[in-house]
């Protein structure tokens, strides 16, 4: 999986990364930079996308 491919997110993780890039565009913070900042909050909220596997560890 290429860096940035967003495919792994549940849609509920990509609402919220939506949500959280808005505050910070009304803000005044750069388009790039917030999206940026919106997916390290979701990442460091939910411990980042979908994980696979049996018997992974939270």
């Amino acid at each position: 999986m290429p860096r940035g491919d967003k495919s792994s997110y549940t849609d509920k993780q990509k609402r919220q990364a939506e949500h959280i890039e808005e505050g910070y565009e009304h803000r005044g913070v750069s388009d790039k930079e917030a999206e940026r900042r919106a997916w390290a909050t979701v990442n460091k909220q939910t411990g980042g996308g979908r994980k696979g596997g049996s018997g992974h560890e939270k």
